[in-house]
């Protein structure tokens, strides 16, 4: 029997501001445990919430680029629940009146692009951390340097169907809050993760199937690959005639398997009521006028847009969108250099290959614009080779000097001299006859294997199309024989 996967994802953001949600104690990641802690996130008594504007403002930016109906005005709610990391036994979350509602997140998989609806996004802090120590030990420890920092939870419909989707999902909703500078949305300190909600049906059913909550996914690929077990064990079960019950759940990616962690909530195991210590969140028209005009372009938008403007295919300018910082520094290099189509080309190839080699990002790459676009104008004018810029290339990378500098040091200058690029011809037509005597007897393509020859013994410095037609037309007319 076949089984169809539904999948919803619960991702929790959290927001790139100065300070928590609720205090001023610094919104960082790495200090030392329980060092940005105050009365306030420590919910001691008499501590009182003032809600960071700065907050609003980026959870306001992300509901707006994703669509999402607004609300004039939404409610903060106390979530109640008790766990060792939640110092005031409540969370500061939003309820039946959120930020935002509606929206959706545009992903493409094996070509296709289509949008994933959401169901809200809401304003809520962080809980603690718990270190669970490994070993013997066996203990855990508390790290509350978390708590309070200010989240938002994108909630989609259940419209995945595959764990390539939910990947997809992930990626996308990532690069847009990376793009608007909401969130570096790193999954592996816990700047974006995601909960996935589970549960199969047989195709062509309508009515959805008991749900399961997948925890602790730290990467796209955990994401997958839970969806892809929890999918596969709810359809065994109900194969053998079991039941799905409603369960959160725990990933273990080192053995790839899921286990209990308790029974599913519902809301009203929560216990939600109004925050009493916060006022209704008012959002005027000015504030959303002022917020849309700063939301740049987004990922798919300007990867359509490159592959348009600078004839590039649409999979080099999706990696060269990839990163905001990646698609500015590639506009730069565009424009100056003049020529769309070259510049991808160099950054798709010497460029990326480096940052991938050196383990840099695009925003510690040594090379400046203005001395890779010099250097590509040599090579348009002629002075130096293509495989001989690929060479100042890397002594640009490497030293930091100037390209023609280096050129004229390390003689490099291209040789464009008939003259001079005939007697190095015609040293390598004496040196391989058989290939030549295979160019003569029609095996044309041979060709490309002497111009090769030829830019060896000059050491890259003829020039490439002229030794090309010297070559061409010395052999068609024998000469030498």
């Amino acid at each position: 029997m076949s089984w169809e996967t539904v999948i919803g994802l619960e991702v929790h953001v959290q927001l790139n501001t100065r300070t928590k949600a609720f205090c001023a104690c610094p919104n960082r990641f790495g200090d030392p445990p329980n060092t940005n802690v105050c009365p306030v996130c420590l919910g001691l008594p008499g501590a009182l919430p003032v809600l960071n504007d700065r907050a609003v403002d980026m959870a306001l930016m992300a509901a707006i680029a994703l669509e999402c109906e607004v609300q004039d005005t939404s409610i903060f709610a106390r979530k109640n629940y008790f766990y060792p990391d939640l110092p005031k036994g409540y969370q500061i979350s939003q309820f039946d009146r959120p930020l935002a509602l509606g929206g959706r997140v545009p992903i493409e998989v094996d070509g296709e692009r289509r949008q994933v609806a959401l169901v809200r996004i809401h304003l809520e802090e962080d809980a603690g951390k718990s270190l669970h120590a490994e070993g013997d030990r066996g203990d855990t420890r508390i790290d509350l340097n978390r708590c309070g920092t200010p989240l938002i939870e994108i909630v989609s419909e259940p419209d995945l169907r595959r764990p390539e989707e939910a990947g997809a999902y992930l990626e996308s909703l990532r690069r847009i809050v990376q793009y608007l500078g909401v969130s570096d949305g790193d999954m592996s300190q816990g700047s974006l993760r995601c909960d996935a909600n589970v549960s199969v049906r047989r195709l062509g059913e309508t009515v959805l199937g008991t749900k399961t909550e997948v925890k602790n996914l730290n990467s796209i690929k955990a994401v997958e690959r839970a969806i892809g077990v929890e999918s596969a064990r709810q359809a065994a079960l109900l194969e053998a005639g079991g039941k799905v019950v409603q369960t959160t759940l725990l990933w273990d990616d080192k053995s790839a398997t899921v286990r209990p962690m308790r029974s599913k909530e519902d809301a009203h195991d929560y216990r939600y009521f109004p925050e009493p210590d916060l006022l209704p969140l008012v959002l005027d028209h000015a504030r959303k006028k002022r917020v849309r005009a700063e939301i740049p372009e987004l990922p798919f938008a300007r990867r359509d847009r490159f592959a348009a403007q600078y004839g590039i295919p649409a999979y080099d300018a999706g990696v060269l969108t990839a990163s905001k910082d990646m698609a500015d520094w590639f506009e730069r290099f565009a424009t100056d250099a003049g020529d769309g189509k070259t510049a991808s080309n160099w950054a798709m190839g010497e460029v990326l290959r480096t940052l991938k080699e050196k383990a840099w990002t695009i925003a510690e790459f040594p090379v400046s614009i203005d001395g890779l676009v010099e250097l590509l104008k040599m090579v348009q004018a002629g002075t130096i080779s293509g495989s001989a810029a690929k060479t100042v290339f890397a002594r640009m990378v490497d030293t930091g000097r100037a390209a023609p500098e280096l050129v004229e040091e390390e003689g490099l200058a291209q040789i464009s001299d008939s003259s001079e690029v005939v007697a190095i011809v015609d040293e390598v037509i004496a040196g391989h006859p058989e290939q030549v005597a295979s160019f003569r007897n029609g095996k044309e393509q041979i060709l490309g294997f002497l111009v090769g020859q030829v830019m060896k013994a000059s050491r890259g410095k003829a020039n490439p199309q002229l030794a090309k037609e010297i070559l061409h037309d010395r052999l068609k007319s024998g000469h030498p024989a």
